[in-house]
């Protein structure tokens, strides 16, 4: 279908959902639209999210510092499902009036300590445990412009999967607008992971954390079924990498939590215990008829 003329009016109003996938969680105001509180665990830390890349962020986190035994570290991952509108509830709105996932409560601190964005989840874990963030000036100084980097670079790979995969009808220009975007991160990140074992040199840290859900998703062909079309497969450096975090076990873990899709094996919608990956996966408490 040939892209057609559009004449935006002298003001916009929102007539009707935008279509698409995902037209349901966009709105142009912000605030609650129900009263609904929000489940409190047994431990320190109270995490309200769900398993998109963003989620996963915070998840590998704080496996990661389960993995190096850090006390205090324990947590609670409870699911809320931005397709149903759960972000849109008074309680999680409490602790991110941006109402987007994922959002924190630190319980060991009093008043408790609300944390909401990724980045700043990422960065509050790395201070509180001293953990995945260098201590000098310069090597914190690294860390932090690539973790800034993914967090200004993923609204394009999110609008390339939009118009490439999510929007009602394809087009090509705004296809083309993003997927070169796309291509010259790709390149950007293949290119310093030439001369780089992780992000910030021979350390892994949270700038890895932050990048790798979203990339490893597209170099896995696991978001918007676009490996090909992207050549993803050409970004040797990167790929190397993708595999290299991807094989650490609290990585494994950590991208299982709060997932409501794929393989019912891989899918932990809530965490409350180290056990539950043994116990309480989706092929264990939901077995297919």
């Amino acid at each position: 279908m040939a892209d057609q003329p559009y004449t935006p009016p002298r003001v916009w109003t929102w007539d009707a959902p935008s279509g698409g996938k995902f037209a349901s969680v966009n709105r142009p105001v912000a605030g609650a639209t129900h009263e609904k509180d929000l489940p409190v665990g047994r431990h320190p830390l109270q995490l309200y999210s769900q398993g998109t890349p963003n989620g996963v962020k915070a998840t590998i986190m704080l496996e990661e510092l389960l993995e190096r035994e850090i006390a205090g570290a324990e947590y609670d991952a409870h699911l809320i499902n931005i397709f149903e509108g759960d972000q849109f509830g008074s309680g999680f709105v409490a602790i991110n009036p941006n109402s987007k996932i994922p959002a924190m409560v630190d319980r060991s601190i009093e008043p408790n300590v609300r944390v909401f964005e990724s980045g700043s989840i990422l960065l509050y874990l790395a201070e509180k445990f001293g953990a995945f963030l260098p201590e000098d000036l310069a090597g914190r100084t690294e860390c932090l412009n690539w973790l800034f980097w993914q967090v200004g670079a993923a609204p394009f790979l999110g609008g390339f999967g939009h118009f490439y995969a999510y929007a009602p009808e394809r087009y090509e220009y705004p296809i083309n607008r993003y997927t070169m975007e796309v291509k010259r991160q790709l390149d950007l990140l293949n290119r310093h992971l030439a001369e780089n074992a992780y992000i910030t040199g021979d350390a892994y840290t949270i700038a890895d954390m932050a990048i790798w859900p979203w990339y490893a998703a597209v170099v896995r062909n696991e978001a918007y079924d676009a490996a090909e079309f992207l050549d993803v497969q050409s970004y040797t450096n990167l790929v190397r990498w993708v595999e290299q975090v991807g094989d650490r076990p609290a990585v494994r873990r950590g991208r299982m939590v709060n997932r409501t899709w794929g393989d019912p094996a891989d899918q932990l919608h809530e965490r409350h215990d180290a056990s539950d990956f043994q116990t309480s996966t989706q092929d264990k408490v939901a077995p297919p008829e």
